[in-house]
Formats: structure tokens, sequence, C-alpha cells
């Protein structure tokens, strides 16, 4: 059927918006753009039919974009309602991919793209935060056996993953293309430190130097967004539950303390842990009167909303993506972005080189599922592959480096060398 009467989208003519900004990130992509090259040669995907629920902004179209030049069919839905940008879904259309999404999407309607993305009947799936790999086994069981196997992008959807591995439901192989070296070391922490700020800065129009930053969690998400605040001028308090990223934080040079104690001190919030109630009513109840509240974590559940909405006397739209909630006191909190994403919701997510890295090691681990014989369950990448993408981006940069001689790698493989 046509793309354009299959989906489920806004507006086609959209389109040529879309374009433009697809046709600016690939300019800012080498290795992906490298990748497409050799797969419009080598056809790894040809009579595959791909789904992929990501984010629908332009450097996610790009990668549908590069494995549809594989010879996939290809069919897309948001992994988020509030980061889809629908001149990008009109334009990922326009050239010849499904889409069923649209920006602003009801749970309801969220919930539907996803049966219509499982009803193109996929061989092989790109998934983002798990909600798609955990729709299809708890809705669909039967279709599960038609899955090859899928890639997942997110530390959420990673945990999820893994939890369903451990209750033995997992019934295909994933790639766990989040716990890559060259997706965290750099997507999580180069990414999301920069994106968040950019995210936060344009929705607020406020400055962060001089204020302090509570960070929520020290993952490689948070010491991104930890770094960037620092680079920014800011103080930062970092809140943990592991007393191993606790105590990196601290020899990192921040302060670390519990939640509801950073609460009094902070000006901005940004909780990014993958987990639920991080900030809750007796956090609020101390926070300074125009304390800003953001998210990074991939569900809008790490800020308790319900609590917001229990201690507010009145909430009210403030400028666009920013909630105020007036309490009873006089103080108001502003919640960014519903509590979702702040980075996409309230930006363009990540800076086209990084996400270059990560959607090549998509690209890669996708087309190694698909040819490979993996057993179900969660795989990890191989270290080539983390390795390959790294030299392919060096070389875009013009950038050479040393290789190991003969006695070296011998010297480093015996335990018998002198």
């Amino acid at each position: 059927m046509n793309p354009i009467e299959a989906s489920a989208i806004r507006d086609i003519s959209l389109a040529p918006e879309g374009a433009l900004k697809i046709d600016w990130v690939a300019a800012h992509m080498p290795v992906l753009n490298r990748l497409r090259e050799q797969f419009q040669k080598e056809r790894p995907f040809a009579g595959k039919r791909i789904a992929i629920c990501l984010h629908l902004e332009a450097k996610t179209a790009y990668l549908a974009l590069t494995i549809q030049a594989g010879g996939a069919e290809v069919a897309v839905a948001a992994s988020n309602p509030l980061s889809t940008q629908d001149d990008v879904v009109a334009a990922l259309v326009d050239r010849g991919v499904t889409a069923f999404a649209w920006h602003g999407a009801t749970p309801e309607e969220y919930h539907r793209h996803l049966q219509q993305l499982l009803d193109f009947h996929p061989h092989a799936l790109i998934d983002d935060g798990g909600d798609l790999v955990a729709t299809l086994h708890r809705e669909r069981p039967d279709q599960v056996q038609e899955i090859i196997g899928g890639c997942e992008e997110t530390t959420t959807g990673v945990i999820r993953l893994r939890a369903m591995e451990r209750d033995g439901a997992l019934r295909f192989p994933m790639m766990a293309v989040n716990d890559a070296y060259c997706k965290y070391l750099f997507d999580n922490r180069y990414g999301t430190g920069q994106s968040v700020w950019d995210g936060i800065m344009r929705t607020t129009n406020l400055v962060v130097a001089g204020k302090t930053v509570v960070v929520i969690g020290y993952g490689w998400c948070g010491k991104g967004v930890a770094m960037r605040a620092k680079g920014l001028g800011a103080r930062v308090i970092v809140c943990e539950v592991d007393p191993i990223k606790a105590l990196e934080a601290v020899m990192d040079g921040f302060s670390v303390m519990p939640v509801v104690e950073a609460a009094k001190h902070g000006d901005f919030f940004v909780t990014v842990t993958g987990d639920k109630d991080c900030l809750t009513r007796p956090a609020f109840e101390v926070m300074k009167d125009g304390a800003v509240l953001a998210n990074a974590g991939h569900f809008d559940v790490e800020i308790s909303k319900p609590d917001l909405v229990r201690l507010a006397t009145q909430v009210r739209t403030v400028r666009r993506n920013v909630e105020e909630y007036q309490l009873a006191d006089g103080r108001r909190l502003y919640l960014l972005a519903e509590g979702r994403l702040v980075n996409l919701a309230s930006g363009d997510g990540h800076p086209a080189e990084v996400m270059d890295l990560t959607f090549a090691l998509q690209a890669l681990a996708l087309r190694d599922v698909v040819q490979g014989q993996y057993a179900p369950g969660v795989h990890n990448l191989p270290r080539e592959t983390d390795e390959q993408v790294a030299r392919l981006r060096l070389e875009a940069w013009g950038i050479q480096i040393d290789d190991l001689t003969p006695a070296q790698r011998n010297y480093l493989g015996s335990w018998q060398v002198d």
C-alpha cells in the first residue's frame, strides 16, 4: 500500500519543512552516511519489514531512511508524543516510510499508533524505552514468533528488557545498544548534557550562571547534565542512591545530599534516573519560590505530577511548555514539558554529530541481529562494532591514531613475556 494512504499523520503538506531538517542533519552525520552507502550496495534488509519506535525528529528520521536504503520496508511510530515533529514525520512519509504519529497524541492515540505499527507485521524492530516490545509480548503474544529480533536505544528500555529476560518473558533477541561504549560515553554524557540545557534554556529564557542546579541521578546522563551545568556557571548538587556513584560525584567536585535537603537550595532540578517518584511532596514543600523542574528520564514519572496537583491551588500555562503550580503559601513551582523528556519535548534532542554515533550503532546492530543467529534474550554489541564506529568518526574528523605493533600485541597477550 502507498505509505501516504497507509499512514496516520498530522499533515502531509508539512513535508518540505521536514525535508530541510532531515537534509541538515544528514550533512552532519558522516558515519551514518558511510553506512547508508554500504547498505545501498549490500542491501542487508532486503525483503524485511522494520518497525521503528523512536523520538520522531530529524536525526531518527535519517536513521529510518538509512535502514530503508538497505532494502527494508520501514514503518515508524513515536516513543514520546511531545517529541514528535509533524513536519519531519510528513517528510518521512513523502520518502516512502509509513508512519503512525503526531505531536501531542493522547495516551489512547499513542497506544493506537503502537498497535498500528504492529499491524505492519515487522520482522525486526528498533525500540526506545521498551513500550513496543512490552506491548507486543503482553497484547500480541502470537505475533512474537514473527520477530527475528531488535535493538533498544535507552537505559530505561534495557532495564525493562533485562527484567523480561529474568522473568523468562523475552521471546526474541534484543541488542542493548544503550550499553555500547560509543552510546553511553558520548550520547548519554555529551548528548544529554548539552541537549537538556538547550531545552531548559530555550523554554525558560533564564540564566543558569550563579544558580544552584540539583541533578538527581549520576549515571552517564546525570554526569553529562552536571558537567554542563557546571560549565554554564552553576553550583551543582547531586542526589544519588548508589554509594559508588555518590562518591564519584563528590570526587568530581559536586556537593552530594539527600533530595529533601537539596530541595531547599535548588533553582533548577533535573531528574535523570529512569525511576519513578524522584521528586515528590516532601521536596516540593521546601522548594524555593520559582524553582524550575525538568525531567531527562524516559518516562514522565520521575517528577510526581499527582503530588504537584494535590499541593497546587492553581495551575496555569505561563509559557509554551511551562506549567506554573501555585501553592497555598504563594510559592510557584514551574514544571517543564509536562515532566516529559525536556531535551526532546522542549528542544531538538541531542546534537546531530552525537546521534551519528548512536544511530550508526543502531544500524549495525540491527543488521547483525537480522542476519545472525542470536538466542532470545538481551545481547551486548561486540566491541568490534564500537571500535568500527569510533574509527569512522575519527576518520571523518581527519584524526589518525596509532596501531599496536605485533610485538606489543604479543606482550599484552602473554604472561610469559619478559
